[in-house]
């Protein structure tokens, strides 16, 4: 086996540059993870933050740790935990605690253990993190109890969290405001002024610059309430905090409001309906409202933030049941499309954000990411996200609106994409501070021969030219219905010259498959790939090589029984341990599934989706992260998860939606017609009732049976003129 580390480029980043530093597993610890907009939140189950450059735990707003320290003692001790959830629609974390035994100076117990109960209720609402510290007796206590909460803020950026070294930091002050407030205050490097504010109500018996104490007389009232408000602000943003009640009801009605525009799913299979519960959870807390639209966050801790492929990759796993999604996707990236070049942001006219940040150090440049191109990715998979949006929804006001930046992708994919002018589009860094690899795998090592040798670049991965060729087809069709008939004409002739093309050069019959990408000398990268999966979806692939991917994919060299492997046991780099070369992506998974339901290959989509639904199952919030490990399933026990693995993570999250289209094969138009393609459902679930299903200002409830080895079909409800198509 060859070194990795001997074939790698002079420039290769060993790790990676952005690598994220892991000297504890996650897993080790289980946290609990709030978000609402742009601050979001890593406790640990018993509401404390640890601190520390360990782990990611913290309060953070726009790219930056607000609060990194917080810890609770009842009578001078940790109290003991009774237990720690997360609401099912992620509004708030709930934790139960009881005292312990508490002695006095003379060594004796004073108070037994749980004879307190300690409650802790948080939620995240605007800029601000609200507490309701919670203190219940069942009979009185004599003498006072003291409660001590201690705090502390480092303003670390994010990348600092994750790992990144800086020389130099801006200043750090803190201060006590009235008898209830203390103000931590940061100057950045970037004269950026940002401040933790923290305020109690009530007011401490006892606070400092890093402690608040409370004496609680608990033989008097046998029921206390602390409430702990606080507020990161940037700059001149003034604190809009409101009473405690208030903030929660408003954050919840934001997500029942969105609750009202998507699809409804409920089953036979209580673990299924779990699942489905805790992914539209996940993806209302990670939407986010910002000055472009509702965008869905790309995960929680690293990733909260707008990401280009993420995004639309999310939206096209949920088109068939929540739309709204693409036309707030499409809305945000193209309002920030490129218009230049600049190679510090590998950026170009017409290309499409791979991710945007607003810390300190994509502020001053300590990281290229204030926004950053660096993904070849993303640009034909929003004209594709554009095309299928229309055809979904017959949105043609909000294709007109953004025509002339699905033109200038359209144009960045002909003229910079294709740098040699080969038909294909390849990618190569601009600035050494950059991503090396700018696919969805984009780990330093990711792309590699047979042999395990890196790629030299410009590289053209396999599911990019499939991603251009269903964008360009796609556009031809948009081209069609805003009147541009010529430009229609030629593009689907493009695609079709494109579909040519890759068969012919990407195809390698000796391993079946095709493949990986092409590397800067236009040899193949001969590896058994998930990417191929990507072909399907994307329908550049003939149906006899679709099939034989499918097979491969399914079998037991990629398909673990939980997932399919990013690259299969046996190749040259294959570790089930690593980011994205051996591993199991739950989105990957679901891009697959909806290829193979897109060549009639249902048996697999039943199989496929079986599989993720029970890696799952076996999470104790019914989530599915980022990825896990692909080792081999095993009987009575669960996935092995991946150390730092973001959870929740939007792709992830929208990747049961994806495996149920996959198997219902559903497509919607704009005319009223919904077809279903040979249903099918996987083993375990024996009925599914989908409602709400919306088609324009119709809508549609559905619900689906096994029966005799066979799924059958029902309208249970309809709004309007919905005509319903069965094909098998």
């Amino acid at each position: 086996m060859t070194d990795p580390a001997a074939t790698l480029p002079a420039d290769a980043d060993v790790p990676g540059i952005y690598h994220i530093e892991a000297t504890e597993s996650l897993l080790e610890r289980t946290l609990r993870t709030l978000k609402h907009d742009d601050l979001f939140a890593v406790f640990d189950q018993q509401g404390n933050l640890a601190g520390g450059t360990t782990g990611p735990d913290g309060l953070y707003y726009r790219d930056t740790r607000f609060l990194s320290y917080l810890h609770l003692a009842v009578g001078g001790c940790d109290p003991l935990q009774l237990g720690s959830v997360l609401l099912d629609d992620n509004g708030a974390l709930v934790v139960d605690l009881a005292n312990a035994d508490l002695h006095d100076a003379a060594g004796q117990v004073w108070l037994q253990r749980d004879s307190l109960h300690v409650s802790r209720f948080k939620f995240l609402s605007g800029n601000s993190a609200y507490e309701r510290i919670r203190l219940r007796t069942y009979h009185p206590i004599d003498g006072n109890l003291p409660l001590e909460l201690r705090y502390g803020a480092d303003f670390a950026d994010l990348f600092e969290v994750r790992g990144t070294r800086r020389e130099r930091r801006g200043v750090t002050t803190a201060a006590l405001i009235g008898n209830d407030r203390v103000e931590f205050r940061y100057v950045g490097l970037d004269q950026v002024v940002r401040r933790t504010v923290i305020q109690f109500e009530p007011a401490p018996t006892v606070m400092t610059e890093t402690k608040a104490v409370w004496s609680i007389d608990l033989g008097q009232a046998q029921d206390r309430s602390i409430i702990v408000k606080t507020c990161c602000l940037i700059d001149d943003e003034e604190m809009k905090l409101q009473p405690a009640a208030k903030a929660f009801r408003g954050a919840r009605s934001d997500r029942r409001h969105r609750s009202r525009e998507r699809a409804q799913l409920s089953s036979t299979n209580l673990l299924f309906d779990s699942v489905i519960a805790r992914a539209w959870s996940d993806l209302d807390m990670l939407v986010t409202e910002t000055e472009y639209g509702a965008y869905p966050y790309a995960g929680v801790p690293w990733y909260s933030t707008i990401f280009g492929r993420d995004g639309i990759i999310t939206a096209l796993q949920m088109l068939w049941c929540a739309p709204y999604l693409a036309q707030g996707v499409l809305g945000a990236l193209a309002a920030l499309q490129a218009t230049e070049v600049d190679a510090a942001a590998d950026s170009e006219p017409g290309k499409i954000l791979h991710e945007m940040r607003g810390g300190e150090m994509a502020m001053l440049g300590e990281v290229p990411f204030r926004r950053y191109y660096g993904s070849v990715d993303s640009t034909p998979l929003f004209v594709l996200l554009a095309a299928q949006y229309f055809e979904r929804t017959g949105d043609l006001d909000m294709i007109r609106a953004i025509w002339p930046n699905i033109t200038a992708a359209l144009q960045w994919i002909d003229v910079y994409g294709d740098r040699d002018g080969d038909g294909f589009v390849e990618y190569q860094r601009m600035t050494e501070r950059g991503l090396s690899n700018q696919g969805w795998k984009d780990s330093f090592d990711s792309i590699f021969h047979a042999d395990g040798t890196l790629a030299d670049g410009p590289i053209a991965l396999c599911e990019v030219q499939a991603y251009v060729f269903a964008a360009k087809q796609g556009a031809a069709r948009l081209a069609t219905a805003i009147g541009e008939p010529a430009l229609a004409s030629r593009l689907a002739n493009e695609a079709e010259t494109l579909r040519a093309a890759f068969e012919e050069k990407y195809w390698v019959e000796e391993i079946g498959t095709y493949a990986l990408a092409l590397d800067g000398a236009k040899r193949p990268c001969a590896v058994r790939s998930s990417n191929a999966g990507h072909c399907l979806f994307a329908g550049i692939a003939s149906p006899e090589r679709a099939k034989r991917v499918a097979e491969q994919l399914m079998g037991s060299r990629f398909f673990t029984g939980w997932g399919i492997r990013t690259i299969a046991s046996g190749e040259a780099r294959y570790n089930p341990m690593s980011y994205h070369n051996g591993s199991v992506w739950p989105h990957d998974n679901g891009l697959a599934a909806l290829g193979f339901a897109r060549y009639g290959l249902k048996a697999e989509v039943a199989k496929l989706f079986g599989g993720i639904l029970d890696a799952a199952s076996y999470d104790e919030l019914r989530r599915l992260p980022e990825l896990f490990c692909g080792f081999p399933r095993r009987r009575r026990q669960g996935p092995t998860g991946y150390p730092v693995a973001c959870a929740p993570q939007a792709w992830a999250a929208a990747t049961p939606f994806a495996l149920v289209g996959a198997a219902l094969g559903c497509l919607l138009s704009i005319e009223g017609d919904v077809k279903l393609f040979e249903p099918v459902l996987p083993a375990g679930l024996d009925g599914l009732t989908v409602r709400n299903l919306r088609v324009g200002n119709r809508s549609l409830d559905l619900g689906f049976r096994r029966a005799a080895g066979d799924v059958t079909t029902a309208v249970l409800a309809r709004t309007g003129n919905v005509r319903v198509q069965i094909i098998k």
